[in-house]
């Protein structure tokens, strides 16, 4: 994390990183295990602190939505989620080049040998989430926004919603009061039945980044809706009909993804 980017996330794959690193990543983030195709095929969806965009961009694929918007206070990781796209789109269609040389190169007997592409990691991603025939640009977009500050159209409505390993920043640099906002916001922004997909990070995360900034460190010590109460004020408060914790049965997390996963409906 910046520190003259005040609320964004650390840069967890810059648009510098290898794509084998990308990959390794990727096979070993369980998120996208446990989220349920409901969440988000045919559905459309926002994505609120996007980061790099590499999860967003995959739900795409894995869940085929009619459309998912990432947006991130920071305008470098956005940066970073548009170049990710263009990667993607372009191993996609890579890979579909070389599946059609693959079975004519069967149909006519031929020996493959084929040599390792740059890509070939890419390809591989691909692969497993496969995607409709539908252009990853016309599913998937980005933008640089403050979400706590922004004020959104009434009358854009989502189906989906994540949060994911955002709250903490929020919480932060904004204080119980942007907490507020944000959960509001989100709820105003649900279209009835729609559902949040939220991964709060614990008490613990927050003691370990208070010192970030001085904005963080006084919210710190004022902060009274800890995140074990984060339930009870999306239930009661704001109104949401029930919650679900998707990650109960998860194992073999990896280090900084063993969070729960909770899915909240509107």
């Amino acid at each position: 994390m910046r520190a003259d980017s005040v609320g964004a996330k650390p840069n967890i794959w810059s648009s510098s990183s290898s794509i084998s690193t990308i990959g390794q990543d990727l096979q070993e983030d369980p998120r996208l295990n446990v989220f349920k195709k409901e969440l988000f095929e045919d559905k459309e969806c926002l994505d609120i602190g996007c980061n790099s965009g590499i999860i967003t961009i995959l739900i795409a694929k894995k869940f085929r939505c009619r459309s998912i918007l990432g947006i991130d206070i920071d305008s470098d990781r956005i940066e970073d989620a548009n170049w990710h796209l263009k990667k993607f789109e372009r191993a996609g269609k890579t890979h579909a080049k070389a599946s059609k040389l693959e079975v004519s190169r069967s149909a006519n007997g031929s020996e493959q040998s084929v040599a390792a592409s740059p890509n070939e990691e890419m390809m591989e991603i691909s692969r497993d989430c496969p995607s409709t025939e539908t252009n990853l640009f016309h599913m998937v977009s980005f933008q640089q926004e403050n979400f706590v500050q922004s004020r959104c159209p009434p009358e854009k409505k989502y189906d989906t919603i994540l949060c994911l390993s955002v709250t903490k920043w929020i919480h932060l640099n904004w204080g119980d009061d942007g907490l507020i906002t944000l959960f509001s916001k989100i709820w105003r922004l649900l279209r009835p039945g729609g559902v949040l997909v939220l991964e709060p990070q614990p008490w613990k995360s927050y003691e370990n980044n208070r010192l970030v900034s001085e904005t963080t460190a006084t919210n710190y010590r004022s902060i009274l809706f800890r995140p074990a109460k984060f339930q009870e004020i999306l239930l009661d408060k704001i109104g949401f009909r029930k919650v679900e914790d998707i990650t109960s049965h998860l194992s073999g997390s990896k280090a900084g993804f063993n969070r729960p996963i909770l899915v909240f409906h509107k």
